[in-house]
């Protein structure tokens, strides 16, 4: 038996997305411990995943706090590391790299850059999709692969019948009409006006609901939806999970919920502007669906709310 290290640091999104490849890793060390270097937000979600022995936290530290670091390497090479899998793929592991295993090839670190197509450079490849990337990088390290082209996020999710009880959830649309504010082109800015077409076409059929997260729950209330809480509190993670899961519907900027709900297996649209592509995020799934416009400030409610009726039912 050996320990095997996989680094994901987050974010949200990334961390659904990553779900399949973290699968395939479990199934084929079905003999070895599996342990996952991650970040603060995601340390007790990751503590539900099956595939994981143990959790260790990173806290990306300053490089230059040699006390910090001495302390994370410490405890990683404690562990006597058979193989990592570098699932973040960031100058911060690839740092880490040259610290812990210098000079090691895709035997001892598996990363894009260490299983890179010698056809590519690291610049080309990162134009690939990103389950692409990660199941170019796991076959390069001999790995089978059966579920990092299909990320299933249900592992995340956890009981939430007493929420959906509070406040009468049945069939129901959840909204993600917000973003972090250093990503404002992301912002899709008529969630309000698509919520009264639906009304208008559905009217008490679906109650829409909003589940913000815990900087998001003041602009919430410019929303004319339902705002899901619990306790007066943010949704943690795995609460959001089974929200979207159970959920009719959802309609989402490209955020973590939205990269949530494809690997939920939900039903729902997400919209792109010019900011990046639905392609190489890897979103659309059999049953989510994105919008691609080049200027999210021209995309109508109409529009939005046509594809919807084609799909909802």
């Amino acid at each position: 038996m050996s320990n095997i290290l996989i680094i994901k640091h987050g974010s949200l999104g990334d961390i659904a997305q990553a779900s399949g490849a973290i699968q395939d890793i479990f199934d084929n060390h079905q003999n070895d411990k599996l342990y996952l270097l991650t970040t603060k937000p995601y340390v007790d979600l990751f503590k539900k995943n099956s595939f994981i022995t143990d959790v260790i936290l990173d806290k990306r530290l300053s490089r230059f706090n040699l006390i910090y670091l001495y302390s994370l390497i410490r405890k990683i090479k404690k562990l006597d590391i058979h193989k990592v899998y570098d699932l973040q793929n960031s100058s911060r592991t690839k740092f880490y790299q040259r610290i812990l295993f210098p000079k090691s090839n895709s035997n001892k670190w598996s990363s894009s850059e260490t299983t890179l197509p010698k056809d590519k450079t690291k610049e080309e490849f990162d134009e690939n999709p990103v389950l692409n990337r990660f199941d170019h990088q796991l076959k390069a390290s001999e790995l089978a692969t059966k579920n990092t082209m299909f990320p299933d996020f249900s592992w995340a999710c956890s009981d939430i019948k007493k929420i959906k009880d509070e406040y009468k959830l049945d069939r129901y649309i959840v909204l993600f009409p917000f973003c972090s504010p250093q990503l404002s082109q992301k912002k899709w800015s008529y969630y309000n006006e698509l919520i009264n077409l639906i009304k208008n076409k559905y009217q008490d059929q679906y109650k829409i609901v909003v589940a913000p997260g815990p900087s998001e729950i003041n602009d919430a209330k410019e929303i004319s939806a339902i705002c899901v809480l619990d306790n007066g509190r943010a949704l943690d993670i795995s609460q959001l999970s089974s929200l979207i899961k159970d959920s009719s519907f959802i309609i989402a900027n490209d955020t973590g919920p939205a990269h949530m709900a494809a690997h939920l297996n939900a039903k729902g649209l997400t919209l792109f502007g010019s900011h990046t592509t639905a392609y190489k995020v890897d979103i659309e799934r059999e049953n989510f669906k994105a919008i691609q416009v080049a200027d999210l400030k021209k995309l109508t409610a109409a529009e939005v709310f046509e594809k919807i009726e084609e799909k909802i039912n």
